[in-house]
């Protein structure tokens, strides 16, 4: 029996104006069957927006309020009960994302958003049982991600895959930048085993406005024009590089994804809208240099985290849900 092709939907948007953006996110979405292809009456949806910082709110170093308001509402006209999550490098998920602009939305569609809750799951790559994984992203409904498109210090660029490390709640981000040390190829399975057991039924990406140079957020916006989604966050991973002009083993979210042969090659893709070639940046901006992934940890952070491993390597480990 033939496997069916993943599908990325690539579009040109150019404004996050209300309008305009829901139909260029009714067009990014139509092939793939509209909204209600992944979200049914009743379901609890998660949108997991990037809400890394509330320090640059006018860099582009989260996901846009406006893209989130249109995602939600889409959800609600099918019957969805949306709520927002994230687990921020600094701060809490509400603070960050009132510091950028996502307190009329919250309001106005009297969207929740909660902090994440870890409790440790088992994975498909034994090399990683040790997970913590958002309680609240692992019992969803349905999981959408919202990434933002931006260069990255650590791992060059940051997209679908990446995002969803804010499914890793508080410290244990920290923990495993500690574990990799400064083994990029490590820590990119690890983000791949990630994005394989949150599993996101739907990815949309927001680069309408990205963030090149020194990102996460060192860097500056550039305008792009571009919305991307699939149901294939791994697909939708290796279209972005294509449009972007960088090359798979540079990336290590992309590069860890071959290697456990879960990427699809590009021409195992279908691209029902724009193809990749029609919307390449020569140009885009990566880091000056990268930097290692434990980010210089002095010796008395990295000596507790080792306690806290400690501990949490002794608790139970749950079984998948719905999604697994």
């Amino acid at each position: 029996m033939q496997t069916q092709k993943p599908s990325v939907s690539l579009v040109r948007a150019t404004s996050y104006n209300s309008e305009v953006l829901r139909e260029s996110l009714e067009t990014l979405l139509e092939p793939l069957g509209g909204m209600a292809a992944f979200v049914s009456k009743g379901d609890r949806v998660l949108l997991k927006p990037n809400l890394l910082t509330g320090a640059r709110p006018t860099k582009e170093c989260t996901t846009r309020p406006e893209l989130v308001y249109e995602v939600a509402k889409m959800v609600i006209e099918v019957g969805g009960k949306p709520f927002l999550g994230d687990s921020p490098a600094f701060g809490s998920a509400k603070g960050v994302a009132i510091a950028n602009g996502y307190q009329a939305i919250l309001e106005e569609l009297n969207l929740p958003i909660i902090e994440f809750q870890g409790k440790r799951y088992q994975t498909v790559n034994e090399d990683f049982n040790h997970l913590r994984l958002s309680k609240e992203a692992m019992e969803a409904d349905v999981v959408i991600n919202l990434p933002k498109l931006k260069s990255h210090m650590q791992l060059t660029l940051t997209l679908g895959v990446k995002n969803l490390f804010g499914c890793v709640p508080g410290k244990m981000k920290a923990w495993w930048h500690m574990e990799a040390g400064k083994d990029a190829n490590r820590f990119g399975e690890m983000l791949v085993e990630t994005a394989r057991a949150i599993n996101p039924n739907l990815t949309i990406l927001d680069g309408i406005i990205g963030h090149e140079g020194n990102g996460p957020s060192g860097g500056e916006p550039r305008q792009l024009g571009i919305l991307a989604a699939a149901a294939n966050v791994f697909a939708l991973d290796r279209a972005m590089i294509e449009i972007l002009n960088v090359l798979p083993h540079q990336i290590p979210t992309v590069a860890a994804s071959q290697r456990l042969g879960i990427c699809p090659e590009l021409t195992d893709i279908e691209f029902p809208n724009l193809q990749p070639d029609l919307l390449k940046i020569e140009d885009w901006q990566l880091p000056d240099k990268l930097m290692p992934i434990d980010f210089g940890m002095p010796r008395v952070i990295k000596s507790t985290f080792k306690h806290l491993y400690t501990r949490f390597i002794k608790e139970p480990i749950s079984v998948y849900g719905r999604r697994g």
